[in-house]
């Protein structure tokens, strides 16, 4: 009996998957050629880019402006300098501001409140609590009069009958109550109820001898006032150049007493040109 073809045979025993498993060697044998291929082929490069974080070289540090090479302001130290709106006119009433304090200092008690003329918008400058909280905290400064045994202050309620009456007014009633002798922005303290008048177009603009040191300004501007209230009437001269001013020195109009001389020469300044530096504390350096 002839002997059956090896193929035939194969069929016969293993039915489907003699045709299966030649199939799936070839899809093998394909498989392991696609990979290797690919892995050997050269990647495709990819396009250059601009390097963004290539260094460029510094510039030339600039210098800060050497104040030696300054022309000397133009402004007559007399005159307001340059700054924000003030109001011209308010309405002559006031309203009244900030709260009730415990006393500071030793001495004698001065009780204060501190009030804003209707129509004066203080929004620009920390609006009615700005006002009365640098009043206070000039008033209560180890630097200010209470350095002096002799004076304290307290901020009271407006019904206590206060000794002082501390008050931001406008340009017009400012001149109304202080006079025009002087054709020169100052405020004052006018004796009848015993107002310190602070101008605002002072509050807002400062003076030209505080070298724009606005916030000394202010505190100057109360500490001066004030020292009229506290008794304080004449005004005090420059001892030697170079000195702290005093703070019953006109410090609004100069620093210099060959200035102010020429401004009033029946005021207290010698005309000997001594200049001292601004200052806004009656104690400085303490007593």
């Amino acid at each position: 009996m002839a002997q059956e073809p090896f193929l035939v045979r194969f069929a016969r025993d293993y039915g489907w998957r003699a045709y299966a498993i030649p199939v799936l060697a070839v899809i093998t044998v394909w498989v392991l050629m696609d990979v290797f291929s690919t892995g050997n082929a050269s990647p495709e490069a990819a396009p250059e880019t601009p390097n963004l974080s290539t260094p460029t070289p510094d510039p030339t540090p600039l210098a800060g402006p050497d104040p030696a090479d300054a022309d000397p302001l133009s402004i007559p130290p007399t005159e307001l300098p340059p700054g924000g709106p003030f109001t011209g006119q308010g309405q002559g009433t006031f309203r009244h501001i900030g709260d009730p304090l415990p006393r500071v200092g030793e001495g004698r008690t001065f009780t204060y409140i501190v009030e804003v003329e209707n129509g004066i918008n203080t929004a620009a400058y920390g609006g009615d609590d700005g006002f009365v909280s640098i009043v206070d905290a000039t008033l209560s400064n180890p630097k200010g009069w209470i350095a002096d045994p002799q004076f304290a202050f307290q901020h009271v309620a407006p019904d206590e009958d206060p000794d002082l009456r501390i008050q931001l007014t406008s340009l017009e009633t400012t001149h109304a109550l202080c006079g025009n002798d002087i054709a020169m922005e100052t405020s004052c303290f006018y004796s009848d109820g015993n107002r310190v008048l602070i101008n605002e177009s002072r509050w807002v603009r400062g003076a030209i001898p505080f070298d724009g040191d606005l916030g000394s300004y202010r505190q100057y501007l109360i500490n001066h006032e004030v020292g009229h209230g506290l008794g304080y009437a004449a005004h005090d001269f420059c001892a030697a150049d170079g000195e702290l001013a005093p703070i019953m020195m006109q410090q609004t109009l100069s620093v210099n007493n060959s200035e102010l001389f020429r401004i009033n020469p029946g005021e207290v300044y010698p005309d000997d040109g001594a200049t001292c530096v601004f200052n806004p504390w009656p104690y400085p350096r303490g007593l």
